[in-house]
């Protein structure tokens, strides 16, 4: 079953590469999103079924990334059928591959077991995803697209290290690099070595995730990048990254060094929200924006999980909460451009006027990101700070209110700007308008992220305490 789910969108690669028109070839897009999801609710239905002598196996938290990645994956599919039908000036042939490898090498390192391949199978994913970042073929596209691979290479090569030494931490008989070997492992691991171990892995992943000081690639990545490629970045391979760090935290845990991770985990969660706080006010590219929004989520995730407890259930609802809100954001905000053609909030003015459906969702999604009611991020990022007062961690709780406050009034600004009042004149002239499938998928999205916010559904929540309580951090 495993070894279906990720060469399904692999294999539909290779169709897509073959194909001749640029036309026919997105309609593999949602084809094989829809298999894909169908395989994952399946998958996920009949448990951990491993395969490759334990190398593939779907371990709790590793099922709630999976489902996330699947919807996404297949919302952003219908979007891209609709997308490339206004770039037909520029070939599709790479762009529907590598979308498709993609969805195959996350899904490899959501069901990896092994510490080597799921490390193979990160640095796979951004490789897939590098030729997307440059699809519309601009300086500054090419520039983000190094920027992604340089950047993402130290972070990588550091990670490499961290599981070179954590692999040396865990040297004995019978030793292996299977999570589960290094789970029952863990209390003989030598702490210095599994110490260093985290502190680079967790520079290592964090930098995928975006972290920050390690974020300095998803600025120009997400603000060069088409929308749909924006999406499944931000709520896609981030979270990938996420669960990579989460099964590294998880050995910590029962190493008995779960305490030295969680402060780190709080520091770089704290340090995150507040860069983005910071470079979120006076933001004048909107595209940008959404980047330093996606960091200060990814600091969320993490703080969530060191705070323990109801945290780590709250972080994983979060992640499920951050990439349907980004991917309605960045679907709208895709739109938005096509229809001013910039991405300037000096020169997008009456988004709602000019394209009603998009600059709605826009302004529904900011208030999603934002912690607002009735939307499902209010609920997670509640449980977290929830959970931060009931650990006497009131300066962490503070202090996260602070910068949630900070970052709402400075993406506020933006967002308002750009939605009310009159259109441009740049604007009026152009011939884009607000189309099904441009504009569906964003709608669904938010009615999801709604859903999620009024009412948990019982399948999902028992995912997510499975996922809290396999790391043996739940109360």
């Amino acid at each position: 079953m495993l070894l279906v789910l990720i060469a399904l969108p692999v294999l539909a690669a290779g169709v897509a590469a073959v194909l001749p028109s640029d036309r026919v070839r997105p309609y593999v897009l949602p084809l094989a999103g829809a298999a894909h999801l169908a395989l994952t609710v399946e998958a996920i239905a009949a448990g951990r079924h491993p395969s490759l002598g334990g190398w593939l196996a779907l371990d709790p938290p590793g099922r709630v990334v999976l489902l996330l990645l699947s919807v996404l994956f297949a919302i952003c599919a219908v979007y891209a059928v609709g997308y490339l039908r206004y770039r037909r000036e520029l070939s599709n042939r790479v762009f529907v591959p590598c979308l498709l490898l993609f969805l195959g090498m996350t899904t490899l390192v959501v069901c990896s077991q092994h510490l080597g391949l799921m490390w193979v199978a990160v640095e796979a994913s951004t490789l897939a995803t590098a030729p997307l970042i440059y699809f519309n073929h601009t300086p500054r596209s090419i520039e983000a697209t190094w920027k992604y691979l340089l950047v993402g290479s130290v972070g990588i090569a550091l990670a490499l290290l961290g599981s070179l030494f954590l692999a040396y931490a865990s040297l004995g008989e019978d030793s292996s690099l299977l999570f589960g070997d290094l789970l029952g492992r863990a209390a003989h691991m030598n702490r210095s070595w599994l110490q260093v171990a985290f502190v680079l892995l967790l520079v290592g992943y964090g930098t995928k995730m975006g972290l920050a000081p390690m974020h300095s690639w998803k600025p120009d990545a997400y603000g060069e990048a088409p929308g749909v490629v924006g999406a499944l970045l931000a709520g896609g391979l981030t979270s990938c990254a996420f669960l990579a760090l989460v099964r590294v935290f998880h050995i910590c845990v029962a190493a008995g060094e779960g305490e030295y991770a969680a402060r780190l985990l709080v520091f770089f969660g704290l340090f995150s929200i507040a860069v983005a706080a910071v470079f979120m006010v006076g933001q004048r590219d909107f595209k940008r924006m959404l980047a330093y929004s996606s960091i200060e989520h990814m600091g969320i995730l993490v703080l969530g999980v060191g705070l323990g407890g109801l945290g780590v259930f709250a972080s994983f609802l979060h992640m499920v909460n951050n990439g349907l809100t980004k991917a309605v954001l960045f679907l709208a905000a895709a739109n938005i451009h096509r229809a001013f053609g910039s991405k300037s909030v000096d020169e997008v003015r009456g988004a709602m006027r000019r394209v009603p459906l998009s600059g709605t969702l826009f302004l529904l999604g900011f208030f999603a990101i934002t912690g607002s009611p009735p939307f499902g991020p209010f609920v997670s990022e509640f449980l977290i700070v929830s959970r931060a007062f009931a650990a006497d961690r009131f300066l962490v709780a503070g202090g996260v209110l602070l910068l949630l406050l900070v970052v709402f009034t400075g993406m506020g600004r933006t967002v308002l700007v750009m939605v009310q009042g009159a259109p441009s004149p740049e604007g009026g002239r152009t011939s884009y308008r607000d189309g099904l499938l441009t504009g569906l998928p964003a709608v669904f999205s938010l009615a999801l992220v709604l859903l999620l916010g009024l009412h948990i559904p019982a399948p999902l929540e028992a995912l997510l305490r499975d996922a809290a309580g396999f790391l043996g951090r739940m109360p």
